[in-house]
């Protein structure tokens, strides 16, 4: 047996806004939005991954047990530029760390985000398949 995580799901307060934010920011990508579970729910695929955006505001302030959501990208400096010029404020600079570079910004309704790049041919071969989503 085998089990694999799917997607991490998440409140909005204004679930057009967050849509609209991760489809311009990330590049999502809308492959379901309807109601499911008694609500209306978008599934997107950001990546090579999924978000699931409930239409309900957050229960609360703080995140529970979630503390951030990772975002691998391939070029993390573009990237920081591109969403710098749109608006989005990050907490501090581009941190490296050997073969990772990682920022933290947050996406709407105070999702917090870790946008990272790991460098391949720097990186444990153990984990190059594992960052690569393989």
């Amino acid at each position: 047996m085998t089990a694999s995580l799917h997607h991490s799901h998440i409140f909005a307060s204004d679930i057009s806004a967050t849509v609209a934010w991760w489809r311009e920011m990330l590049g999502g990508e809308v492959v379901f939005d309807g109601e499911f579970g008694g609500a209306r729910n978008v599934f997107m695929r950001v990546g090579e991954g999924r978000l699931h955006i409930y239409d309900q505001a957050p229960r609360d302030q703080g995140r529970g047990a979630v503390h951030h959501l990772g975002v691998c990208c391939d070029d993390l400096p573009a990237l920081v530029a591109a969403m710098r010029a749109k608006g989005v404020a990050f907490r501090g600079d581009i941190r490296e760390f050997g073969n990772w570079r990682y920022i933290m910004c947050a996406a709407p309704d105070n999702v917090l985000l870790e946008l990272f790049q790991a460098d391949a041919d720097l990186t444990p071969p153990e984990l190059v398949a594992y960052l690569s989503g393989q």
